[in-house]
């Protein structure tokens, strides 16, 4: 198989576990699209994942990966306790998606070899879905501020709620910066990126997208600036313009963050903090505590928890938090000990990024945008690979001697 052929089937299988990680709720969309019609789209999506990473790694070569190996793991819980189904047979069914996508990214960790080529998979595909939002709302600026959201922005095209636009703007925004830091992107694609995603970022209110984004900048170009002078002028500017932002435009900006909303509301974390009491508060026998009730929909009593460490402890107990914790710690921990560059600085973004996004985002216990976000981050942390070619390598021609040869007649 042709090294251009491998390595189209792995950036497409890359391509599919995102488009699988896009989920099936959200604002109505311009066509109405039954739920079941999207669920089938993005299942379907994981199952051509699994099979195009098996068709470019028939022999099944995979690298040792403790991310990888850490979620693994994290099914046992989810096993144990989805087989009480105490959330219904939609437990077992969700286990059978986090194994095929866990077995995935196992197949595609053979190409883990600390590049940029899977950095770039995550850009353009996660601008391509970006670009459909920014379509929906040129064709119906109504159905994408919907007054439901409170004038936030949505996916009219597909179901895409403001915090999961937030999410992958931030994302690509500061892959995009860190990209043009390294010189490994023009300053106009990068502009390309960046502005339109800035600007659907501002539209969506998303605070915890933007905190995260400005966060793990911060670090990822922190841990550039002894190495780079590019490092050090992008943040010297960056601080100049925080700072006359703050001084000239805080009345605006401390609306934009507040949404409108009150004091009391806006403590409570816009009601995330009385589903947490509560969720906190349920008796528990000892194999829930350890192990959880079963994967379900991130919900409690009907409500969102909308917070990944409760939502773990909800369906995969103290064992799945602390399996989630070690993932985190291990990420972090690997990306502090490497030597500074380029990859380090984008998985020092990631990881900074979801484990800020977790205090207010559900995702980390289950086959969602912030585990690929994680896995690219591994990908960066991992060393490189004298035996992981994207093809397998020619094999050397046989020597012929000399008298063995044919003369050609001109």
């Amino acid at each position: 198989m042709g090294a251009d052929h491998t390595s189209k089937l792995v950036g497409t299988s890359w391509g599919l576990l995102i488009l699988n990680t896009l989920g099936s709720a959200g604002a109505k969309t311009i066509v109405p699209l039954p739920r079941s019609l999207i669920q089938m789209a993005t299942m379907g999506a994981l199952v051509a994942a699994f099979v195009l990473a098996l068709a470019a790694n028939l022999r099944l070569r995979i690298r040792p990966s403790s991310y990888v190996f850490l979620l693994t793991l994290l099914l046992i819980p989810s096993i144990i306790s989805s087989a009480h189904l105490e959330s219904g047979f939609g437990a077992l069914f969700r286990c059978g998606r986090l194994a095929l996508f866990v077995a995935t990214l196992w197949l595609l960790s053979r190409w883990w070899d600390g590049s940029l080529t899977f950095v770039r998979h995550h850009v353009r595909v996660y601008f391509v879905v970006l670009g459909t939002v920014a379509a929906g709302l040129v064709m119906s600026p109504g159905a994408a501020m919907p007054e439901l959201y409170g004038g936030r922005l949505v996916g009219a095209l597909w179901p895409l709620t403001p915090p999961q636009i937030g999410q992958y703007a931030a994302v690509i925004i500061g892959l995009t910066v860190l990209l043009l830091l390294g010189r490994k992107v023009d300053r106009g694609s990068a502009a390309f990126v960046i502005v339109p995603s800035l600007v659907l970022l501002a539209l969506t209110h998303t605070r915890t997208a933007t905190l995260g984004l400005i966060v793990g900048l911060v670090l990822a170009i922190g841990s550039l600036i002894l190495t780079s002078a590019a490092a050090r002028r992008f943040f010297s500017w960056t601080v100049l313009i925080a700072v006359f932002a703050v001084v000239a435009l805080g009345p605006l900006l401390q609306a934009w963050f507040l949404r409108g909303q009150s004091k009391e509301n806006f403590s409570s974390l816009t009601g995330r903090a009385k589903v947490w009491d509560a969720l906190l508060a349920a008796p528990r026998s000892t194999s829930e505590q350890l192990f959880g009730v079963g994967l379900g929909d991130k919900s409690f009593g009907g409500l969102p928890i909308d917070n990944s460490w409760l939502a773990v402890y909800n369906e995969q107990g103290l064992t799945g938090v602390g399996l989630v914790a070690a993932i985190i710690v291990v990420l972090a921990g690997v990306a502090l000990l490497r030597p500074p560059s380029l990859q380090r600085a984008c998985a020092i973004f990631l990881v900074s990024y979801c484990a800020i996004a977790s205090y207010t985002e559900a995702g980390l216990g289950d086959a969602s945008p912030y585990l690929l976000h994680l896995a690219l981050a591994a990908s960066l942390l991992a060393a490189p690979a004298e035996a992981a070619p994207l093809s397998t390598p020619e094999v050397p021609r046989r020597r012929v001697p000399r008298w063995a040869r044919r003369t050609e007649v001109m």
